[in-house]
Parts: structure tokens; sequence; C-alpha cells
């Protein structure tokens, strides 16, 4: 038992706040049905730069992508060229990618983009034992027009609705910083036509991180220091994470621990290192 851990108390005054609590879970559900009918909502718009993707049947456009549905989710994953591994949280994301079937049951696919050579993404799916399609947007403007790599003598910078004033006002580590950064976005085919609907960055993704949602089920939490139980934990926001073959089996326990490897996350960006 840590020190934040909840106090001990019988059935019937846990009952009380249990049906206290689902009332709250009732109205987040309600809450999130408003959002998801919002954003079903936005209106899109059509796609006419001719996008040029390397798959591995070779360079693909956009509407490949889409495999014959009528939607498409693009995950953009921060794999720098120079890289030699894929960023660690974006790889906690993709881990939390599930059967795709249940995707393409309702005519949505779904596909990786990232701007690293395509030879460097296949090396590293084998190492991670992914499946799912992973293209490389290397050399065309996919990154910069949809705001995930930042360089402003590319393209004006603007990161998660923020141009570059606000975001060096917010945190001055933006300034002069270029690089990748991560997020989601979706597309609507209507024929020939291709139609953006949807992107989100930063915290918008979390909610694709199964994971984190089983460990809000627990006592604990995510044992990370933004949770307003003190004490719970002291890792800053995703300091923790590895990626899942850097993890090591503890010597009591056997559970696996975070390595003393650094890892990519950082609350602020980085210096420039990759055009």
């Amino acid at each position: 038992m840590t020190a934040s851990d909840p106090q001990v108390t019988t059935r019937e005054e846990w009952l009380i706040a249990r049906r206290e609590l689902l009332a709250q879970e009732k109205e987040l559900t309600r809450h999130r049905d408003r959002v998801s009918a919002a954003r079903r909502a936005l209106p899109m718009v059509e796609i006419t730069k001719d996008y040029v993707f390397d798959g591995p049947d070779g360079r693909t456009g956009l509407a490949d992508l889409f495999d014959g549905r009528g939607q498409l989710l693009i995950y953009h994953f921060m794999f720098e060229p120079d890289a030699d591994e894929g960023c660690p949280s974006c790889s906690f994301t993709m881990d939390n990618v599930g059967n795709l079937e249940h995707l393409y049951a309702r005519d949505t696919s779904f596909a990786a983009v990232s701007r690293a050579p395509l030879n460097k993404l296949e090396q590293y799916r084998r190492r991670m034992g992914w499946t799912f399609p992973w293209y490389s947007s290397h050399g065309s403007d996919f990154n910069y027009d949809f705001h995930v790599t930042l360089d402003a003598s590319v393209a004006p910078v603007e990161y998660n609705y923020k141009d570059e004033a606000e975001l060096v006002r917010l945190d001055p580590a933006w300034k002069g910083w270029c690089g990748e950064e991560h997020g989601v976005s979706a597309f609507l085919r209507q024929g020939e036509r291709i139609f953006h609907t949807y992107s989100g960055y930063a915290r918008s993704t979390e909610i694709l991180l199964g994971t984190y949602h089983w460990l809000d089920l627990t006592a604990r939490g995510r044992q990370e220091d933004w949770e307003s139980e003190p004490r719970r934990g002291d890792d800053p926001f995703m300091s923790w994470l590895r990626r899942h073959d850097e993890y090591e089996p503890d010597a009591i326990s056997g559970a696996k621990t975070p390595t003393d490897r650094p890892g990519y996350i950082s609350s602020s960006p980085v210096a420039c290192n990759s055009r």
C-alpha cells in the first residue's frame, strides 16, 4: 500500500461513493457522445493536391490508401528521415491498434504515415511486430500541409491549431524549433473526390491509447505526476514509456519495468536535427 492508495471502508459506504461516481461517468459518456456528434458534423475540405507516398507496392497516391473503402484514418507517426527508430510514444500508440477487420467492417481503412524512408519503416515495423499499412511521405508536402513536420523554411509553423507566435508564447522552447510531431487525420471519399474531415494533435490522440484507459480504471491510475493525488507517481507525462522491447524484467516480481535508456518524449520541443 502507498500513501496515495484509497482509504479502506465498508461495502455499504463504497456503494454510496460508487453510485455518485456512476452519475459522473454517465454524464461523461453523454458529453463524449455530444462531442463525437459535433466532430461528425464538421464541414469538410476537398483535397486537390496529388500527394505521393512510398508503399510496399511502390509509389502510390492518397486515394490508394483508402484500399477501396469510403473512409480513411491516418496516424501521423513521428519518424524523422535521419532516425533509425520511431518515436516511443507513437510506438506506444501503434501497440494499441487492434485488429483492423473491425474498422474495415465500417468501411474505414487505417494507415500510418511517416517522413522516414520506407526501408526504415519496414525494418522498424518488423522489429515491433506490427501488421498495419505504413507509408513514407518522404519528399512530399503531406506532413507539412497537415502540420506534423514543422520547419519555417518550408511552411509556416503551426501545431494543434496554434501558430508559431502562440506556441512560443506558451513555451519559449518552440522558438526556431523544427522537427516531427504526431497527430491523427480522417478522410472521406466520394467517388473520385477526397475530403479532409478531421485532424487532432497532442492529447487529442489520447483517445487511441487503450492502455491508458485500462489504467484509468485502477486505483493507482497512470502513476504520472500530473494526476491530482499527491505521491501517486513522480514520472512526468509519458516519461516512463519505452518501446515494448525495451522494458526489463523486475528482479522481484518479474514484471517489466523501464530501462535507463532515455526516451524520445519531452514536455518541450528539442533542437532541430532534421529537415
